[in-house]
């Protein structure tokens, strides 16, 4: 797979239980469970106006997050949405990146802040050898956590206070193949990071204004697609602006990251904007 999602399942089983504090959703869906144990059957979250709809096949997630709670109130959610399964958890970043070799997870759901091996560095290790997406969980909404998960490959990023059906329809959508940023700070997120190269630190492979030696080597189609990431569109509405079925939008999508030497469409979007290609 490559970093950009894929929707098909791997195999392997779940993982550990565990209580503790936490706040937001998670904690919210966990109050009033007993530790360890399965959620009583009741309606599954309910998704947003507009978003991705349930994958055919099972997503298989691992939840990365260090604070018991929040990670058994992940799981809660998790377990409660159609097509999405808990492959396991993981209490800090040593223990995700051994688990998403051993399980092979489709989605890692991970903690930017977890003892042992932070978040930034696991997400880079399981991208480097592609055994999953990364979806990162972050408290503020810009911060030099988020900055460091995007140049690490991740393909987005959620608030902790997320909703419910926000975490189930940010699941869904990276494993429909697109990238997800909490909506309130998408391009406010992606032009900081292009203004600022990540708060100071080294930029994403050739991202310089116009340095990138992989843009040469584009199709106008592909550049095409590579505009439309950088403008925050999704595989579905980029299909519909080229006038391409959306399974050639991803073909573009993998083909182009490889150009690039990039890991996920987000790190596409930044480089489109350092590059001018947006226009803005």
């Amino acid at each position: 797979m490559t970093g950009a999602g894929s929707g098909t399942g791997r195999h392997g089983t779940g993982g550990r239980h565990g209580t503790g504090d936490g706040t937001g959703a998670a904690a919210d869906a966990h109050a009033g469970t007993h530790p360890g144990s399965r959620p009583a059957t009741s309606a599954p979250p309910e998704s947003e106006p507009g978003a991705a709809p349930p994958p055919p096949h099972p997503v298989r997630v691992l939840v990365a997050e260090d604070q018991l709670s929040v990670r058994a109130g992940l799981v809660l959610i998790l377990r409660g949405a159609h097509g999405i399964e808990v492959a396991g958890e993981a209490g800090d970043g040593e223990e995700a990146v051994r688990l998403a070799r051993e399980l092979r997870p489709d989605i890692v759901l991970m903690d930017v802040q977890m003892p042992r091996l932070d978040g930034v560095s696991a997400t880079a290790r399981i991208t480097g050898e592609q055994l999953a997406d990364v979806l990162v969980l972050t408290t503020f909404d810009l911060d030099e956590y988020v900055f460091g998960a995007l140049r690490a490959g991740a393909s987005g990023f959620l608030l902790k206070d997320s909703e419910a059906s926000q975490v189930v329809d940010a699941v869904r959508t990276v494993a429909h193949g697109d990238g997800i940023i909490a909506p309130a700070v998408t391009r406010r997120l992606i032009a900081e990071f292009a203004r600022t190269g990540g708060t100071g630190r080294t930029p994403l492979p050739g991202s310089a204004p116009g340095a990138h030696p992989g843009l040469h080597e584009l199709t106008p189609r592909e550049q095409d697609v590579l505009r439309c990431l950088g403008q925050g569109l999704s595989n579905a509405e980029s299909a519909l602006r080229l006038g391409l079925a959306e399974a050639t939008v991803k073909t573009h999508v993998s083909r182009l990251l490889g150009k690039l030497g990039l890991r996920s469409r987000t790190q596409a979007a930044v480089l489109a904007q350092e590059s001018g290609l947006t226009g803005g």
